[in-house]
This record gives structure tokens, sequence and C-alpha cells, in this order.
């Protein structure tokens, strides 16, 4: 029955605690010395039993373990006393010092950094002197009824509680149990005698690597010796790296990032023009800040033309119609008709087209000067609305009438020179501006060159948004300021 009771804590407590893999125990491969000091108490053939002390020196070695189990040996050296009171018995009191040596097993686990709860069992070699009330040795002893050595059996549960690397406190409580039934003296009943044992006390390890982070590793073994308190590592000592990125999980704010891209100080992927499409996924890595993109990180293409929204002054081309660089169709011959839609696309610089892009027939008004005096005329200006169509390069109808009275002076001073000016506001950029004014002296150049004026005597000038003579905030400003000016020079 006393070996149930020995044996049935030591299965439960075994089984309390699933093992793990884990990281080296505190105590793996150190040897362990320490004192203890406490209380007995015995059971004996006494009817009273009273408490007395004793006082214990042990050793230990742990083997090397990885889990948060660790199995020890120790040797222990116990001596103290026990003793019991009966008024029925001759002897009223007895007490025996006893004196043991042992060898036995200690199972120690790791509940946390600080806290280590044990138990151990073992045989030892017991000597003992029960004695009387006034110190003298008891009869059967004294008579050498029975051999005052034995071997008997002992076992112990407590904890340990670290007070430093090296340093912890120890408080167990333990029994020891007799083949024989002498402890007291007396031979009686069918128990044996034992006797129990409340210790406190402090151990020292000896042999102890040093932990420097206190994460489990040892320095010897540790490859990150400056890991956080708290922070789990692997075998090597190292914060858990779950996508091998190269930042730490605890660090990682992109726990899940696939493997051999690079990322961040903070684990993330990076996103070098800051669209929200990482690098790695990005087939549009330069698209300029704040403009949207789709799944691929490229800039939204609405009409499919190839040119992205951000970027396109006609979104809503036609699927597969040719565009430019602005994303509008391509116009070959300047008419104002685009290609796709162009019935005539090799229309000559100039030509008044319909809107199929073909040459317009207009009939000119005839002009009786018989039998009027014409003033020389020296410098025309013409607003840009009076003579051209909305698309500001096809000339109106009405627009020859003022350019014939020009060509008839032309003919009758066959020796004299003129200058085309042509003059925008300054919607768009300057450049644009530049090619506009241009292309619209050259429209009335050639109208004058159709007529048969020579070339060398026709000058076309483009000059953009130079010299308004109005003010461009206003819309009448403007139209003031896109004015074509024909003036003689010569």
């Amino acid at each position: 029955m006393k070996k149930i009771f020995i044996l049935l804590p030591i299965f439960l407590f075994t089984i309390s605690f699933p093992q793990q893999l884990f990281k080296p125990h505190p105590f793996s491969k150190t040897m362990v010395i320490g004192f203890e000091g406490g209380a007995t108490y015995s059971a004996t053939d006494y009817s009273t039993q009273v408490f007395d002390y004793a006082g214990k020196f042990f050793i230990e070695y742990f083997l090397r373990s990885e889990s948060k189990s660790s199995f020890g040996i120790r040797a222990l050296f116990n001596t103290g006393f026990i003793t019991g009171e009966s008024k029925s018995l001759t002897n009223k009191k007895f007490r025996t010092q006893f004196y043991s040596t042992g060898l036995g097993l200690i199972y120690l686990l790791s509940a946390s950094d600080i806290f280590y709860p044990y138990i151990s069992v073992g045989v030892c070699h017991l000597w003992f002197q029960p004695r009387g009330e006034d110190g003298s040795s008891l009869t059967n002893y004294k008579n050498k009824v029975y051999t005052p050595k034995e071997i008997n059996f002992n076992s112990e549960l407590g904890f340990r509680l670290m007070l430093a690397d090296n340093l912890s406190m120890i408080l167990n409580g333990g029994v020891q149990i007799s083949p024989n039934d002498y402890l007291d003296d007396l031979r009686r009943g069918t128990s044996n005698d034992l006797f129990f044992a409340a210790n406190l006390g402090l151990s020292y390890s000896l042999f102890t690597e040093a932990d420097s982070d206190k994460d489990g590793i040892p320095d010897s073994k540790d490859k990150c010796a400056n890991t956080p308190l708290g922070v789990k590592v692997d075998d090597f000592g190292c914060p858990f790296d779950s996508d091998n990125d190269g930042i730490p999980d605890y660090l990682d704010k992109c726990p899940n990032t696939p493997r051999n891209v690079s990322v961040d100080a903070d684990g993330c992927p990076f996103d070098t023009d800051g669209d929200g499409v990482p690098d790695y996924r990005d087939l549009c890595p330069d698209t300029p800040k704040r403009i949207k993109v789709d799944d691929f990180g490229c800039p939204f293409d609405s009409d499919n033309d190839g040119i992205p929204d951000y970027l396109d002054k006609c979104p809503n081309t036609p699927l597969g119609v040719d565009v430019d660089a602005k994303g509008c169709p391509v116009d070959s011959d300047l008419d104002g008709i685009p290609d796709y839609l162009d019935k005539c696309p090799d229309s000559a610089p100039g030509e008044i087209v319909d809107e199929k892009g073909c040459k317009k027939i207009i009939e000119l008004p005839k002009i009786e000067t018989d039998t009027v005096k014409v003033e020389p005329i020296r410098e025309v200006s013409l607003r840009v609305s009076d003579i051209f169509e909305k698309n500001g390069i096809t000339l109106k109808q009405s627009a020859f009438v003022e350019l014939d009275k020009i060509l008839e002076e032309m003919k009758r001073e066959p020796l004299s020179r003129w200058r085309i000016e042509s003059y925008t506001d300054n919607i768009g950029s300057a450049e644009a501006n530049l090619r506009t004014s241009q292309k619209r002296a050259e429209i009335i150049q050639n109208h004058f060159l159709s007529k048969g004026i020579s070339k060398i005597r026709v000058e076309a000038v483009g000059f953009g948004n130079k010299s308004p003579i109005a003010d461009n905030k206003t819309e009448e400003g403007r139209d003031k300021n896109r004015r074509i000016i024909i003036r003689r020079i010569n």
C-alpha cells in the first residue's frame, strides 16, 4: 500500500506536463549542489507523533535536454531525528537519530523561467539509533535484537524557484520508508515504520552556460545573442522569420511575403512608385505618383489605344484606331479629319475639305472694281474666329472675301511683298500654340499661292501666344488675341 502511495504522485506528476520540443533546458548538463533543512514527522508504533528536525546535503547532475523536462542523477546525505510518544508503552517516548546516504533519479520540469517543479525517487542506506526519554539506548537496540542498518526507499516532491542564474530556492516534501519496523525500537502491528520530511533549502548550479539574452539558448550556441526578452527563437537563438525575408516575425509587418522578394525595414515588399502594387507584381514600376492603376500596377487605359488615361487627350477613341503620342487619331494630311474617317487622306496642305476629308469646291463672288477707286492696302487684321471654322484650320467661305481683297492688291502691285503674322491666346503650351499659329499662317499663304502669287512674295510666320492685345483671362480678350495680321512689308 505504501509503495502505491509513493508511485501514484510520480505517475500523476509525469502525465500532467506533456512533453514537447523546446529550447535547451536551463539545467541541461549542469551539476547542482544544495543544502536543506526542515521538520520530520514519523509514522511508527507509538500512538502520538512529534515533529523533529533533519538536514540534508545533496549533489545532482542533469543530463542534456532540449525539452521542458530534464532527468538527473542525485546523491544525498541526510541526518536528523524522529520522535514519538505513547503513554501505554514502557518507554513513554523515543527519539531516534538517523544518518543516510543514497542515490536516486530526479525529474525536473521547466514550468516557467523561474518555476521548476520536480520529483525524485531513490534508495538509501540508513543507520539509526533509537533512544529513550533520558537519552539511553532502548532495549531491543541495546540487546542487538536487530541490525540498526538497512536499505530503504525514499521519494520527494517539490519545486525550485530561481533567485539568480545559478541560485535557486527549494521547497519540498518527502517520505522515507523502512522495510523493517524498528525505527522506534519496536516491532508491532502490520505496518513498517516510515517518516515524512518537509524541507526548505538552497541549491547552486555549477558549469551552467551563460544565456545573456535569456532566450534559453546558451551564449556558446546563440547566433543572435541580443534577442529582446520574450521573443521566440529557433535552435540557434535567432528570432523566427517565417517568410525568410531577413526581418524577424516580431518586427515583420508583412509576415507572408513570398520567398526571394526584396523587402524594406518593415518586412514589406518594395513599392518604388507608391501605387499600392509591390514591385515584384508591378508591370509598370515607374507610374507617376497618385495615378490610379490596375492590379498589375499599370495606369488605366479606358479605350485600349496604348495611351494611359492620364496622358490621353482623346480618351474615347474607337477600338483599333491608330493614335499619336497624345492618344488622338492620326491625321496624316493635317486637314482636321482623322485618317480612319478621311476618304481623301492625301489632301494638299491648307486645302479646304468637307466632313469626309475631300476637297471642297467654293465659288467666289465676283468683285466689281471698274468704277471704284481702291485705296492701297497696307495692313489687315482679322480674327481667327471670323476666317476659320471651329476646328481652327479650315477657312470659312466668308473669309475669301477679305483675302481676295488683299489678293487683288497683290496683283495690282506685282513687286510688293507681304507677311502673314498669326497669333494665338495663351491656352495650352507655348510649343503647341506656336505650331498652331504657324499652321494657320501657312494655310492662308497656300491660298495666295494657289491663286498664282509667287512664294517669294508671301512670308508666313507663327508667333504663338506672344504680343497679346487683350486680357487672356476673359473669353473676349482671348478671342481678340487669336488673330491674323496680313502686312505689306515692301
